[in-house]
């Protein structure tokens, strides 16, 4: 239920004391309006809907990338963050089970022979990927021949392949098709070679926050928000992920 007042849970009394939960964000999980600045997307309703139930202001704070936001909620600077679930990055934030799953695929250019990663994991395949994302982690762990050439946003990671500096690009699904259009016969493949679990990522020795915003995950999964939010903001290769309980 939505609260009208502050909540007076205790597991959160910090963040309503403060009057807002900082939620940290990265690209691509939100868009930024150019004029006003006014940052939109499924994760930013879903910080909205945390305020909402907290009683409090809802504020997204927007990062270029993974590393940035995880560095964000470590160090305190946000309270929480919405974050692809990996093993390397628990050991400096706690997680909430997963709210959403997103799809992991790559984009091929005209042309390209590869169509499945058994074809193109061959020595001299070059797959351009961003640099410490967790679809570039997941692949990693299933490419033994091809080699992986490194940008630090989807951008320019982008403009790799567009060069022709690489032959494939790594991303999410929802990343991938809208280059398509900016690469005459272009495709994004089929299926997935994997998926980002995202869930809420806390600072370590914050258990209680933990706590309400993994039940506040569950809530919004089975009440529809989840649902909603991604309807809403148009998203493919995304799901919400299943209800713990």
């Amino acid at each position: 239920m939505t609260q009208t007042q502050p909540s007076a849970d205790t597991r959160v009394a910090d963040l309503v004391q403060a009057g807002q939960v900082r939620v940290a964000l990265y690209v691509p999980q939100y868009t930024k309006d150019p004029i006003t600045g006014e940052l939109g997307g499924w994760c930013v309703d879903i910080v909205h809907a945390l305020g909402a139930e907290l009683g409090i202001r809802g504020v997204p704070v927007e990062h270029p990338n993974p590393v940035d936001a995880l560095t964000s909620v470590a160090s305190g600077a946000c309270d929480a963050g919405i974050i692809g679930i990996e093993a390397n990055r628990a050991t400096k934030i706690d997680y909430s089970p997963p709210i959403v799953e997103a799809d992991y695929t790559l984009l091929a250019p005209a042309g390209s022979p590869y169509r499945s990663i058994a074809d193109a994991d061959q020595p001299g395949v070059r797959i351009a990927a961003v640099r410490h994302h967790a679809s570039t982690i997941a692949l990693n762990k299933i490419i033994k021949h091809a080699t992986f050439v490194y940008a630090d946003m989807p951008e320019p990671t982008f403009q790799i392949l567009k060069r022709g500096e690489a032959d494939l690009f790594a991303s999410l699904h929802e990343v991938l098709r809208h280059y398509v259009a900016r690469l005459p016969g272009s495709r994004v493949w089929e299926g997935r070679y994997g998926f980002n679990s995202l869930g809420f990522g806390v600072p370590k020795g914050h258990a209680a926050r933990l706590a309400f915003l993994s039940e506040f995950g569950e809530h919004a999964k089975a009440s529809g928000i989840i649902q909603k939010a991604i309807d809403r903001s148009g998203w493919s290769g995304i799901r919400v992920a299943p209800r713990t309980n």
